[in-house]
């Protein structure tokens, strides 16, 4: 780092600093093992003058500050399901959530807003603003870890990973190594991009995969996500059974379910056709309600009863509930009451203002 204190969002910059100060490879990795995991810089019992070049040593400081501030904290809301929403300031101003799970879990973001545009989901909304940093990825992993053990990384969080391939990958690659995640424990959710199917193979660290379904019908996944690749979900399906095989990890396929929408006897078929006999997990998860969206939850009872009627017909399906219920945490619901919220103030404060026109030309608002 320099004594600007330079500001960075990918991986790749933090190494190139560290390489300007004398870091060889074994300095860049216990840098960043320590960073991921939450742990001082200092951390150890050999002296840093005892292998560290003293260049990198006088910077560490200053590195640590600028890791540090990555993201601040925004605010904070506990669950009672023991899962906790962070709303995580980036050092531009634009927020994202992060989710601590119950039973060591995190879930993280990768865009600020996303481009799908998923019509049940907050965060689609809004489009995407920008991409989030592999350093800004594995920092929100950090942070998680200074409240609460970390074991599981999973990307569901805002965003498409898809879109932002480089960056979610080169923040895998330093999780599932120094950052020490198992590498069935890192979660790569998508809604499928024949990118992802390509690359993840080729990686020295392959993750899970979680692929958001919705629907077994091309025409109604389509009106979910509109602008989703346009594989129909048999190719969708294939294509994630052949990493499956690939890596021995089966495929989390995520179900939104929403009332009556997606939850007919027709797609519990569509369920049973697609993936009878494949290496999968039907993760089934009732919608987390959203307000100025006309979708709705179905009862749990409704659920429980479609997840039973996969599970005797030889699909294993899990019932989930959407983290954070009680404080209506659903996936950009956080970031959207705090933009709403600063629109207030902000109107608030232009109508106490006095408006001035400026005459030397066509009235102009100041």
């Amino acid at each position: 780092m320099s004594n600007s204190g330079m500001t960075f969002q990918q991986i790749s910059q933090i190494r190139n600093q560290l390489r300007c100060l004398g870091a060889r490879p074994a300095h860049e990795q216990r840098i960043l093992r320590l960073w991921s995991q939450a742990k001082p810089q200092n951390s150890g019992s050999r002296p840093l003058e005892s292998f560290m070049p003293l260049a990198l040593r006088q910077a560490l400081p200053l590195l640590s500050e600028n890791l540090s501030s990555l993201l601040r904290l925004q605010s904070s809301h506990p669950a009672e399901d023991g899962s906790v929403r962070w709303l995580l300031s980036l050092q531009d101003g634009q927020t994202v959530e992060t989710v601590g799970l119950p039973r060591d879990g995190v879930c993280v973001s990768s865009q600020v807003g996303c481009a799908v545009g998923c019509v049940f989901c907050m965060t689609g909304k809004e489009g995407l603003i920008r991409q989030v940093g592999s350093a800004e990825i594995v920092a929100q992993v950090a942070f998680a870890r200074l409240h609460r053990p970390v074991k599981k990384v999973v990307f569901m969080g805002m965003g498409e990973p898809a879109h932002n391939l480089d960056n979610v990958l080169e923040a895998i690659e330093v999780l599932g190594t120094v950052g020490n995640i198992g590498h069935k424990s890192l979660v790569f959710s998508t809604v499928g991009d024949a990118r992802v199917f390509e690359r993840l193979p080729l990686g020295l660290v392959k993750p899970a995969l979680a692929l958001s379904l919705h629907s077994t019908r091309a025409d109604l996944r389509a009106e979910l996500l509109p602008r989703a690749p346009k594989m129909s979900p048999e190719e969708l399906v294939e294509a994630a059974e052949i990493y499956a095989q690939q890596t021995g990890y089966p495929i989390q396929y995520q179900w939104t379910l929403i009332q009556g929408v997606n939850d007919t006897e027709e797609e519990i078929e569509g369920i049973v056709r697609l993936l009878k006999g494949k290496y999968a997990l039907m993760n089934m998860i009732p919608y987390n309600a959203v307000d100025d969206l006309p979708f709705k939850r179905p009862s749990w009872e409704r659920a429980a009863e479609i997840a039973r009627s996969l599970h005797m017909r030889g699909i294993l399906t899990k019932l989930r509930n959407s983290a954070g219920q009680d404080v209506e945490g659903g996936c950009g619901q956080l970031r959207a009451r705090q933009i709403k919220a600063e629109a207030g103030e902000s109107q608030h404060s232009m109508s106490e203002t006095p408006i001035h026109f400026v005459k030397a030309k066509p009235a102009t608002v100041l």
